[in-house]
């Protein structure tokens, strides 16, 4: 019998861990954000962007997006969003981009989900664009990634 209940207590504890991504890719074009471990596939979601998705972030405010190679660097739970986790934009080449253009090229952006007290509306929300430059996913999605990526997993975001 106590064979039985160390099978049963082993069998339950590995449905319910979370694999740890070692990378996380976005796609802009696909409205998909990927989760990998060692090249493979362990999750994926839908996800909207910011109100004017095409291109990369150049400046603060202007509602897109970044594109490229970052980190996501640390999970923050009170936030104004349910969940989230910050991406390291801008790096030194955006910020280089944005002092040429005499502009501010912007922080803050996100993998979040709903606005607080809004998660109720995700049906809705998760068929268009209206972040400003952040990725938002249903509540539900959001707690799945921030179970499975830790601070310095790499994220790709691209076109």
């Amino acid at each position: 019998m106590k064979l039985v209940w160390i099978i049963l207590i082993l069998i339950s504890s590995s449905l319910f861990s979370m694999e740890k991504a070692d990378l996380v890719i976005v796609t802009k074009k696909e409205k998909t954000l990927i989760l990998y471990k060692n090249k493979q596939i362990i999750g994926s979601y839908s996800v909207v962007f910011g109100s004017n998705p095409n291109g990369h972030k150049q400046q603060e405010g202007d509602k897109r997006t970044p594109e490229g190679l970052y980190t996501l660097d640390y999970k923050k739970q009170d936030s104004a969003f349910y969940k989230a986790i910050h991406i390291s934009y801008p790096n030194a080449q955006d910020i280089e981009a944005a002092h040429k253009l005499g502009v501010s090229a912007g922080s803050a952006i996100m993998i979040h989900g709903q606005k607080n007290g809004f998660g109720w509306a995700s049906f809705i929300m998760q068929f268009f664009n209206w972040t400003n430059g952040c990725i938002a996913l249903k509540n539900s999605d959001m707690d799945l990634i921030w179970n499975s990526v830790d601070a310095g997993t790499p994220i790709e975001i691209r076109p």
